[in-house]
């Protein structure tokens, strides 16, 4: 008994020792990858098809994007994850002047392959969500269900790798991703019909 006690108190000891701050670089990237992804490819085919509804031009649309959006968050990673890396080695070498170890240190490399490959799974929902549907307004509502569902899986995944409130973290990620499709929808519909007022 005494011996199950002491291996459970250990156990405790060894998760509140474990220092989740040094995942923060690479769940920072994947989650904001697979956001983005999900988000701005979900965006971009509603808002086109807001001017030309067929199926076609909508996945083209999400394809381009995805295949965009997956390079300029690898290589915007990769850049910004190297400069909190050149920046910490110089603080340690100003406070210390200690041999660096690496392995503490933020992977560049890992955030960038990390922040692509969750884009492109974030971006294939809306693509594989669009793919089946024919009529357009089923399709759009097929597209905001699957794109809430999975919003809602990264929001709690964030939360739970992060030990951050699961609450707040879907709050934020929902409302984010609705807010970004919502106002993409209205703005291109306005522009639509404006273009179409005049005759253009």
């Amino acid at each position: 008994m005494e011996s199950n006690s002491l291996n459970i108190d250990m156990e405790k000891d060894q998760e509140t020792a474990f220092d989740y701050s040094k995942r923060s670089p690479w769940i920072r990237a994947a989650v904001l990858g697979a956001n983005d992804g999900l988000v701005s490819t979900a965006s971009l085919m509603m808002g086109v098809s807001a001017v030309k509804p067929d199926v076609k031009t909508m996945i083209l649309t999400g394809f381009a994007g995805l295949v965009a959006g997956a390079c300029s968050m690898a290589i915007g990673e990769f850049v910004s994850v190297n400069s909190q890396y050149d920046i910490e080695v110089a603080q340690i070498k100003r406070e210390s002047g200690e041999e660096i170890e690496e392995a503490k240190l933020p992977s560049p490399m890992l955030a960038s392959v990390a922040s692509a490959v969750a884009f492109i799974l974030g971006a294939t929902v809306p693509l594989l969500a669009a793919a089946f549907v024919k009529t357009y307004e089923m399709r759009i509502v097929v597209i905001a269900a699957a794109v809430t569902f999975v919003l809602v899986m990264i929001g709690w995944l964030g939360a739970v790798l992060g030990k951050a409130p699961v609450v707040k973290s879907l709050a934020r990620t929902l409302i984010g991703g609705w807010l970004a499709m919502t106002v993409t929808f209205v703005v291109t519909t306005l522009f639509r019909s404006h273009f179409r007022s005049h005759g253009l």
